[in-house]
């Protein structure tokens, strides 16, 4: 359900993404695997199913009926994966054959393109007195600053047997105070995360152990915050203190409504731990105070529906990132730490309609906005004493991502950042506040000849007449682009943009003539909130007449034809995309979905899945709002799949999936193929191939190992390649 980094190959290349807007749903949807590095204050900071059919309402049936049906939902779910999951292996190891010469072939090309931009990644240095700290190939080291010493390893991946798996990688990494502990968690999924703390001296030491913590931070040199991660919920903050005779945990927080999801952070002056529980549509805040350590934590404000916020401290006032006000966009306001309350809230900045407010970073008199507006970024940068005198810094008009790197100095004049697009890789950059110039800095990547590309942003006009955005790749000189394969993306929920970065893979695509297009659909966030309120409870099927008239407009433009156009989508994007397959599917030829969310109603309507509450503020109650149960069912991609032509298909999930269950994947393949088979009995052509790659293990974030997502794209392209007859 949750969505997805369009290419797990990219994880190997950049690391670090936004973390301010959009924390709120990346952190608990994982959508990304970040690398946090943070000192503790003193040093420098960084913050981070079964089916029903026929003509009677599921909701008008008793409630005590609802409830059979489920029971007997979920008592034959584990029958229907396992009686179909070696049959299912079975058919695709008979059609893979199909594709494996082109499988090899594109197993090659992409190990030599994506060798060709693999750099080293940026690693941050946590600045101490005397120390510093950072981690390279499996190790953090310490090393004395303006020292010529070999540095120290501090821990090492290799010396923790218990956790040697080849997906484990350190993920956060702590510093207390007075350098007395580290800690740093280390992944070995998106799900799975275990803390280490380790006790500095002549001979670090592990000292002790946390199995499930998600985040944490220091409040003191012995006291540690975490929060731990259980059923993809974390709902409880908890102490660890660290003494001579032992550890010990205390609870000091506890959230009890299933929609929230709680996490910590540290405001970048070090001052306060936050403790920050949200839904998807709002927000509470708590402060825990570094210097009254025996004071408990403290309210900002109380939730409030429709309200989300996070806050940043700055010379006695807290800074307020939030929705509240007359917009609908996000404002920065402020308030005294005496009266932090939504009273007291004063307006310091506000992001203008169908702007994307992208990210924050606050320095020690200066503040910068990240923007996005009519398809080009900006810096908006102001004085906290000033804020009214606002300077504008236009980036370069290729760049489609820009990702913040760890700003760690608070009180430096500096901002470091990444810019990237679809044809270029990550570009360092370093924005001077004070002589109000950009740098370009080294940064290890290859590079490409902008002028090799075409970029070209289009508006299609959607039912409604409202314009969806468009972002068109290609290589230059370009003709008869009609012709041409085109692979459209799509994603459309959350209030996310849609991932237009570097991927590697990608330039194979482009080299071999394809245009990519990028179809920024309502109910992502590329316009502002308002652009995901657009289509998101009620409203879902308008990301689909969105995706469909981007589509048509394409075609009739010139970009391809419906016989060369493929789609491919991730996550919640599966929902559009399975939609258009079942509403046009002459409008494609070919799709690739990975771990897709297909089956809307049947998961929304089961509670005790993960996610499915924590979801509901996305898609609806389908258990307690007839409506929503009739919209869900109007567009749901199980539910409409019917006898008709349909696009070849090659889904590729995860066994280990916990967000998108593979047995859901497992009815929606046989339902189709099902259809199919019976719509050719009363029509002639080729049948499509609906094909379900499962790979073993793997999580909803697909393959952590280089090579895998290697072969993970080739079996993709290697589908496309065929079923376009390139």
């Amino acid at each position: 359900m949750a969505c997805v980094v369009n290419s797990a190959i990219r994880g190997w290349i950049l690391t670090k993404m936004h973390r301010v807007v959009g924390t709120l749903q990346k952190v608990r949807l994982g959508i990304h695997r970040c690398w946090h590095i943070t000192a503790a204050p003193d040093g420098v900071f960084r913050s981070r199913s079964g089916t029903r059919s026929g003509s009677r309402s599921f909701t008008n049936l008793p409630r005590n009926f609802k409830n059979l049906e489920m029971e007997k939902n979920k008592s034959c779910r584990e029958f229907i994966g396992e009686e179909h999951l070696n049959a299912e292996l079975k058919y695709y190891k008979s059609k893979s054959h199909k594709y494996s010469k082109l499988q090899d072939w594109f197993k090659r090309r992409l190990e030599e393109v994506c060798n060709q931009y693999v750099s080293n990644s940026y690693s941050p240095v946590i600045q101490m007195k005397d120390f510093e700290y950072f981690e390279e190939d499996g190790c953090i080291y310490r090393r004395h600053q303006n020292g010529d010493q070999i540095p120290e390893v501090v821990l090492s991946l290799d010396q923790l047997q218990f956790l040697r798996t080849a997906e484990a990688q350190f993920q956060q990494i702590r510093v207390s105070p007075n350098q007395k502990y580290l800690a740093s968690s280390i992944s070995s999924s998106s799900d799975k995360s275990t803390c280490i703390v380790v006790k500095l001296g002549p001979k670090p030491e592990v000292v002790h152990v946390l199995s499930r913590a998600f985040n944490f931070e220091w409040g003191t040199d012995n006291s540690l915050f975490y929060t731990n991660l259980e059923k993809l919920r974390s709902h409880q903050v908890l102490k660890l203190l660290l003494e001579d005779a032992g550890a010990t945990s205390e609870m000091v927080y506890k959230e009890n409504d299933p929609r929230f999801f709680v996490e910590l952070a540290s405001t970048k002056d070090g001052r306060f731990i936050t403790i920050n529980s949200n839904s998807k549509n709002s927000s509470e805040v708590w402060l825990f105070d570094r210097m009254y350590p025996q004071n408990n934590p403290r309210i900002v404000q109380e939730r409030v529906s429709g309200v989300v916020y996070l806050v940043e401290h700055q010379r006695n006032q807290l800074y307020i990132l939030t929705n509240y006000g007359a917009t609908e966009e996000y404002r920065l306001m402020k308030a005294p730490i005496s009266s932090p309350g939504m009273k007291s809230w004063q307006t310091v900045y506000e992001v203008k309609e169908r702007t994307k407010l992208l990210d924050m970073e606050l320095f020690k008199d200066h503040c910068i906005m990240i923007l996005k507006y009519s398809d080009h970024l900006y810096l908006h940068v102001f004085s906290l004493d000033e804020p009214r005198t606002v300077k504008c810094i236009q980036l370069p008009s290729w760049a489609c991502v820009i990702e913040s790197e760890d700003n760690l100095k608070y009180e430096t004049n500096k901002f470091s950042f990444r810019l990237s697009s679809p044809v270029q890789p990550p570009m360092r950059l370093l924005y001077s506040i004070e002589d109000n110039e950009l740098h370009i800095q080294e940064n290890g990547f290859k590079t490409t000849n902008i002028r090799d590309y075409k970029v070209t942003y289009l508006k299609a006009p959607s039912m409604d007449g409202t314009l969806v955005p468009i972002t068109v790749f290609h290589k230059t000189p370009f003709n008869k682009m009609n012709k041409k394969p085109l692979l459209a993306h799509v994603y459309g929920a959350y209030g996310i943009d849609l991932n237009v970065d570097f991927k590697p893979e990608q330039m194979v695509l482009l080299e071999d003539g394809w245009i990519l297009a990028y179809c920024h659909v309502r109910g992502g966030g590329e316009l502002g909130l308002s652009w995901h309120k657009a289509s998101h409870l009620d409203k879902k099927q308008v990301g689909i007449y969105d995706l469909e008239a981007c589509l048509h407009y394409l075609h009739s433009t010139g970009y391809s034809n419906p016989r060369r156009t493929a789609l491919t989508a991730n996550s919640a994007g599966g929902v559009l995309a399975g939609s258009l397959c079942n509403v046009s599917p002459d409008s494609i030829r070919a799709v690739v979905l990975r771990a897709p969310f297909l089956d809307v109603l049947n998961t929304m309507l089961d509670p005790t899945l993960p996610l499915t509450i924590e979801e509901q503020e996305e898609w609806g109650d389908p258990l307690s709002d007839q409506n929503i149960f009739k919209c869900i069912q109007a567009y749901c991609p199980y539910q409409n799949i019917k006898p008709q032509k349909y696009p070849s298909i090659f889904i590729t999930a995860y066994e280990d999936d916990n967000r998108v269950p593979l047995s859901g994947l497992l009815r929606y393949t046989r339902k189709l193929r099902n259809v199919v088979a019976v719509n050719a009995c009363n029509t002639t052509g080729e049948l499509p191939n609906i094909i379900l790659d499962i790979q073993p293990g793997g999580d909803h974030f697909g393959p952590s190992k280089w090579e895998e997502s290697i072969h993970e794209v080739a079996r993709h392209y290697a589908f496309l390649y065929e079923e376009l007859e390139l």
